[in-house]
């Protein structure tokens, strides 16, 4: 069973402007965990110890809301309890913006499809794929139709689960970026599985991005994010995808080896990349991207 953590967090930022005086100063370079894998943070900056430790804060608490990995995260105690009273704004946020793209793609993002993942993943580890009537009964429990969501509450009907696979490290990394600009930090690329850039390079280049699919892109003030339909399976065979289908419960048998999508935020290229796998063809793609005029479609080499 293939489904160990890929993630590698890596955050490179430096003052712009910065002069001669300050680029003298050593570069804070941390190495450790994060979202649930390893983790890098390299910083250029006069206060880098002090950043660096807001900036693991930071990403530390947001773990504490959006992750399925701690027990006691918030989206973690939602779908144990079926309920959240007073949600916290960032996995309202995330929610709403996977609302948008499950919008946008005739319900192919489906952030309630975590019985299915999780069926997908038992029955893996136990050495088979579910059966049609586990699947059927694992259907049942999934619908963005049956989710009720404001700020006061959210709510899932009996035996729901949702998850956030699929735009929440793109999430993750808006945040961070977020945090680091407020601290004066001009020129950020963020990793986190998904890359999001504020500004240029320090030189004034755009951040290279060379993709695993072949060709590249540059990054300036966007985000990019590529998503594979078999790049983590459930089985040691590499057959069973991670990303499921919400029409079939089973995962997808895509045209596409891999979606790259470039877009503002991290999380919206994170989610249509996801989305994207699950187009049928060409059309059905650009339809989907259409939806959202500031993402373009950088990458969608064709399975072989």
């Amino acid at each position: 069973m293939s489904l160990s953590r890929r993630r590698f967090l890596t955050i490179t930022a430096a003052v712009a402007l910065a002069p001669a005086s300050l680029r003298a100063q050593p570069v804070r370079h941390w190495t450790g965990q994060a979202l649930g894998a390893r983790a890098s943070i390299r910083i250029d900056h006069p206060e880098a110890v002090a950043i660096t430790a807001r900036c693991l804060a930071e990403i530390d608490r947001l773990e504490g809301i959006l992750s399925l990995y701690r027990a006691d995260s918030a989206l973690s105690r939602l779908n144990r309890d079926g309920a959240l009273a007073a949600p916290p704004f960032e996995l309202l946020d995330c929610l709403a913006q996977a609302g948008a793209v499950h919008r946008a793609s005739g319900g192919l993002f489906d952030p309630t499809v975590q019985p299915l993942w999780a069926l997908w993943a038992e029955a893996a580890a136990a050495g088979r794929r579910p059966t049609a009537d586990e699947r059927r009964a694992a259907l049942a429990r999934t619908g963005w139709d049956r989710v009720r969501l404001d700020a006061a509450r959210i709510t899932l009907e009996p035996g729901m689960a949702l998850t956030l696979n699929g735009i929440g490290q793109g999430y993750v990394a808006d945040r961070v970026a977020a945090a680091l600009e407020a601290e004066g930090l001009d020129d950020i690329l963020i990793d986190t599985g998904e890359l999001r850039a504020l500004g240029a390079r320090p030189d004034g280049t755009d951040w290279p991005v060379h993709l695993a699919q072949g060709g590249a892109v540059g990054l300036r003030g966007r985000a990019l994010a590529t998503s594979a339909p078999l790049g983590t399976s459930f089985d040691g065979a590499g057959r069973d995808g991670h990303i499921l289908d919400p029409l079939s419960g089973a995962p997808v048998v895509s045209p596409w080896r891999a979606i790259s999508v470039s877009a503002p935020s991290a999380a919206l290229a994170d989610a249509l990349s996801t989305a994207g796998c699950l187009a049928a063809d060409r059309p059905a793609l650009d339809r989907l991207l259409a939806g959202f005029t500031a993402a373009r479609l950088e990458a969608a080499p064709r399975a072989a």
